[in-house]
C-alpha cells in the first residue's frame, strides 16, 4: 500500500513506472483517525510507503506526523531519501553550508516582524525559508527592509521540476526581475539570505 499527499498526483508517478498498488490520501487534513488506520494496517503486517508530492516525506510535509506514531509504536521506518528543495537550493545557492537555518514557512501575521528582527542578528547563518507565489514579492520587501535593499539573496523557483530557475542577486534586483518578469510569479520559492 502507499500513503500519499495526493492520490492524483501519485498515479502520475506511478503510472509512469507502472507501479500498481493501493493508494491511500495522507496530507495535513487527513488527522488522528488515518494516522490509526495506517498504524494498525502497519501492525497487521502491511508494508506502507510514505510518499510526498514533491520533496522528501517528513520535510515540510505531514509525514513526520506518521512517522513518528510509527516509531512510538515501535514499527520499523525505512527512509529512502529523496530531493527535498531546501537542501537543493541550498546546495545551489553558493551560500554559508555549514551553518543555515531552515524556517519553512514565515508566519503569516502574528509573530513575522518579531522573526524577521531576530534573523537580522543571526548574520552568521544562511536563512532558508520557502515562501508562496502569493507572498513572494511582500516578504521580499520585507527583506530587504529588515536587512538591506543590496543584501545578497538566492530565489530557487520550481527546483527539481520542468521550469526551474534561480536568481541570485541584489533584494532590489530580484524584486525588480520578479515584478517585471513578463505574467506573475508562478510556483514554489525557496529564499535564502
Amino acid at each position: 500500500m502507499i500513503a500519499c499527499e495526493d492520490t492524483r498526483t501519485s498515479w502520475v508517478l506511478l503510472n509512469r513506472y507502472e507501479i500498481k498498488k493501493p493508494l491511500l490520501s495522507f496530507h495535513s487534513h487527513s488527522g488522528a483517525p488515518k494516522v490509526d488506520k495506517i498504524i494498525s494496517e502497519l501492525k497487521n503486517g502491511k508494508n506502507i510507503a510514505l510518499i510526498s508530492d514533491a520533496g522528501t516525506p517528513g520535510i515540510s510535509d505531514p509525514g513526520y506526523v506518521l512517522i513518528k506514531e510509527a516509531i512510538l509504536q515501535w514499527i520499523d521506518v525505512v527512509p529512502v531519501p529523496w530531493v527535498t528543495a531546501f537542501t537543493t537550493a541550498l546546495m545551489w545557492s553558493g551560500m554559508q553550508m555549514n551553518h543555515f537555518l531552515y524556517l519553512w514557512f514565515l508566519p503569516v501575521k502574528k509573530g513575522r516582524q518579531t522573526l524577521f528582527k531576530k534573523l537580522v542578528e543571526r548574520k552568521e547563518e544562511t536563512v532558508v525559508i520557502y515562501e508562496s507565489v502569493h507572498r513572494i514579492i511582500k516578504t521580499l520587501h520585507e527583506i530587504g527592509q529588515y536587512f538591506w535593499s543590496e543584501h545578497h539573496i538566492v530565489v530557487g523557483r520550481e527546483l527539481t521540476k520542468k521550469f526551474e530557475e534561480f536568481q541570485r542577486w541584489s533584494v532590489n534586483e530580484v524584486i525588480e526581475y520578479f515584478e517585471n518578469k513578463e505574467g506573475k510569479p508562478k510556483g514554489e520559492f525557496v529564499v535564502m539570505f
